[in-house]
């Protein structure tokens, strides 16, 4: 039995390459919708009014591509400014009322508020991912 050395197996064939499937519409547009709600977690790792630009970038770049992202975009935006604005006041006058000691009462207040903003916007996100609709609480109606 001797083998015949010009006979040599056949090459090993690669497998042929996984099917690209393209990323479920569905899923992406849940995806956006979350993020609109979480950007506005910039604000609270240090970038200046990051909690009303984060919400407004994703919604101007995102809203013509994905039509849920403008629903959520205008929520997440217009509770973030109601929450900049409580923040705000509640500082000013906490400082206007500090020379007669009852302004620490709004300072507190104020960090409260900023504390809500956080805790409804990572409930927003969360009820986005879910792919429901989520209505902010006290949001002031800013943008239409």
């Amino acid at each position: 039995m001797s083998e015949n050395p010009s006979q040599t197996p056949p090459p090993i064939q690669p497998p042929p390459p996984a099917p690209i499937v393209p990323p479920n519409p569905e899923s992406q547009a849940r995806t956006w919708n979350m993020l609109c709600h979480l950007s506005a977690l910039a604000g609270f790792i240090g970038v200046p009014f990051g909690n009303v630009l984060g919400p407004l970038l994703i919604w101007q770049i995102k809203k013509h591509e994905i039509p849920s992202v403008e629903i959520h975009g205008k929520a997440a935006v217009n509770f973030q400014l109601t929450i900049l604005i409580g923040v705000l006041a509640s500082f000013i006058v906490g400082f206007i009322l500090a020379f007669i000691c009852i302004g620490f009462v709004f300072f507190i207040l104020g960090a409260a508020i900023a504390l809500c903003g956080l805790i409804f916007a990572i409930v927003a996100g969360i009820s986005a991912n879910d792919g429901k609709d989520y209505r902010y609480p006290y949001s002031l109606n800013l943008i239409k």
